[in-house]
Parts: C-alpha cells; sequence; structure tokens
C-alpha cells in the first residue's frame, strides 16, 4: 500500500530531501542537474511511501506564464519519478492525483514540461498539449524556445487559454521549461 503526504519544502527534514533527491537522481539515470533539483524546492513535495520507503515524488512551485496579456499564476509541477521497481503500479498517478488536486484549488492553470516518454502518461490524465509558440522572459529579453515546442502541457483551469497562441515562462536558472 502506497501513501501520499503533501508537504512544503520548508516542513522537510534534510533526511527526507536526501532521498527524494537521489530517487530523482536514480530515476533519471543521473540526467537530474543541481538547477533541475533547485526548480523542485520552495513549493509542495508530494512523497509516495511504501511500508516506510519512499518509492516516488513530485513537486508543485508557483510560476507565472504570460499568456494573452496576463500574467497566469501557475501551478508547475517539477521532479516527478517513481522507483524502478514500483513503476506501473500507479504510484506516479497517485502522486499526480495529489499535485493536481492543488493545482485545481490554488491556481489559474498547471504547467509542465515533459519528456517524451512522460507525454502518453500526462495526456492520459487531462493534461493538454501546449500548440502554440513557446518562450522564456531572459536577462536579455524575450527568448523563442523553440525547442520545448511540443513538450509543454498545461492543465486548464478558470484562465481563458489559447493553446494556439504563445506562452512564455518566467525566468530560472537551468532548464527555462
Amino acid at each position: 500500500m502506497v501513501e501520499v503526504r503533501l508537504l512544503h519544502t520548508a516542513h522537510c527534514d534534510a533526511e527526507l530531501l536526501d532521498s527524494a533527491r537521489a530517487l530523482l537522481l536514480d530515476a533519471f539515470d543521473g540526467d537530474f542537474a543541481d538547477a533541475d533539483w533547485e526548480h523542485c524546492l520552495g513549493g509542495l513535495h508530494a512523497f509516495a511511501h511504501a511500508d516506510g520507503t519512499l518509492v516516488g515524488h513530485g513537486a508543485l512551485v508557483q510560476r507565472r506564464l504570460l499568456h494573452a496579456g496576463r500574467a497566469l499564476r501557475t501551478g508547475y509541477v517539477e521532479g516527478v519519478a517513481v522507483r524502478a521497481e514500483f513503476r506501473r503500479r500507479g504510484v506516479a498517478g497517485a502522486v499526480m492525483a495529489e499535485l493536481e488536486r492543488v493545482v485545481g484549488a490554488a491556481y489559474e492553470l498547471g504547467a509542465l514540461a515533459a519528456s517524451e516518454d512522460g507525454l502518453p502518461f500526462y495526456t492520459a490524465r487531462g493534461w493538454l498539449p501546449w500548440r502554440g509558440p513557446t518562450h522564456a522572459l531572459t536577462p536579455h529579453g524575450t527568448e523563442r524556445t523553440a525547442e520545448e515546442d511540443g513538450a509543454v502541457l498545461v492543465l486548464p483551469g478558470p484562465a481563458p487559454l489559447s493553446l494556439d497562441a504563445p506562452l512564455t515562462c518566467d525566468w530560472r536558472d537551468g532548464d527555462l521549461w
């Protein structure tokens, strides 16, 4: 039986955060940089435990996405991963259900950048691919992020959206989306 708990980063002890980071490093075969971990911090974490062992993780942080002349309060999903031996058992779905509940209650929309392998999982949950061009606000102005086109997904909320229009994310170190 898997239990999922939501905790803000401020309420997590170092051991729990270290365990989550190790899980992410393992799940992404070491392709999880310091900046990727930094993107998971400062918001909510969904921790999935089975028999006292951390088996899944996802984070939800607030970002601002610019769309149709508005800065939308966005619940941005980061660091979703499940230990290999627990995959295909509903752990990621349970983690996402908790994060999606918060998105629906507290944000104008949800967003994430999915890997090619993750796209079917998220779209099956109702996340929609952003069809329009993507951009990022950078220290040098607005820059096109064409490499992210097709990978950015949104979970619509109360904000009116045109999925074919431009979408711009706020600046951060590392991967912008």
